[in-house]
């Protein structure tokens, strides 16, 4: 995996050319992208960050030697992350079973940067890095099996050609190229326009007054028919245990939470790319909401609860 067509193409080798300083810098530049790309990859930022780690200690533990054999640590590293991913999200599948309630992805603020690739593939195929990281591409992904996510992240996300795809995940380029097919029928089965960041942003905000207003009639309109609410709370704390759907139903809930938490704040903030909103008792942040947007309404909604999910929003 040489990373010339992809993400990696055209930039400077490390270790292996420079040595030193320079090769350092440019192994311990690929952490912010290495990142981006596990998160993608596994809807947490904690695993995320486990999964870097892990691929630093395995290129540090290579004799120096072997380092500067290497052409280009930054694709290395790349296919080192990847491989780890996929044992990540086998193993996850395992461990969710047990999940008390649903299982969202870990929600983030504003958004992870990404370096776009320059790939020659198709556009009509590829994904931007910022509806990448929306809840509700992330949702749909943990739809998908370990071999169409990572194969569809590593190609339609970060432009990577096939045949070093095939290289992460273990099967031949044509096999790789149908998980991706396969990956990108269950997104766009899923898939609703997207709503720019400057037209959602009135819409949270509408349903942020009507709540803390009390108004059902309010929280109604701005809530699409078939709207659907998810709660992860992880069995920690309390939260939906059952998604909840229909504006009303969703609306008097809503009111149910402000009426045992009256004294809740509520703020608007980006979250995973989109307007969305956090709330707050005495200070501290206690859940995150993302929203899902239909014709200028909102047709999802999913709350994060999870103290462990809620640890870049509070870490000092």
């Amino acid at each position: 995996m040489d990373g010339r067509s992809g993400p990696d193409a055209g930039r400077e080798p490390g270790p292996g050319a420079d040595g030193g300083d320079d090769g350092l810098n440019a192994v311990m530049s690929e952490r912010r992208h290495l990142v981006s790309l596990a998160y993608r990859l596994l809807g947490s930022l904690a695993d995320a960050e486990d999964v870097v780690q892990e691929t630093y200690t395995r290129w540090y533990a290579m004799p120096r030697e072997r380092q500067d054999a290497i052409e280009n640590p930054a694709a290395w590293l790349t296919k080192v992350a990847g491989r780890v991913c996929l044992d990540v999200l086998g193993s996850a599948r395992v461990r969710r079973e047990s999940y008390v309630g649903a299982w969202l992805p870990e929600p983030v603020p504003g958004r992870i940067d990404a370096r776009p690739g320059d790939g020659a593939a198709d556009p009509a195929d590829r994904v931007t890095l910022d509806e990448s990281i929306t809840m509700a591409f992330l949702v749909v992904l943990e739809a998908m099996t370990p071999a169409e996510r990572v194969a569809f992240v590593l190609h339609d996300v970060f432009r990577y050609p096939f045949a070093e795809v095939a290289e992460v995940v273990g099967r031949t380029p044509a096999a790789c190229r149908q998980l991706a097919v396969s990956a990108r029928r269950r997104l766009d089965a899923e898939r609703t326009p997207a709503t720019p960041p400057p037209r959602s942003a009135p819409i949270v905000r509408d349903l942020r007054r009507a709540w803390e207003a009390g108004d059902i009639g309010a929280l109604i309109a701005v809530l699409a028919d078939d709207a659907v609410a998810v709660g992860d709370g992880g069995g920690v704390v309390s939260a939906l245990l059952e998604p909840v759907e229909g504006a009303e139903p969703i609306a008097r809930y809503l009111l149910d939470v402000l009426a045992m938490a009256p004294d809740m704040e509520l703020r608007e903030q980006t979250v995973n790319a989109l307007p969305g909103l956090v709330a707050l008792r005495e200070g501290a942040i206690v859940a995150v909401f993302t929203f899902g947007f239909e014709d200028g309404r909102i047709a999802r909604i999913w709350a994060v609860r999870n103290p462990e999910k809620l640890r870049p929003w509070t870490a000092d």
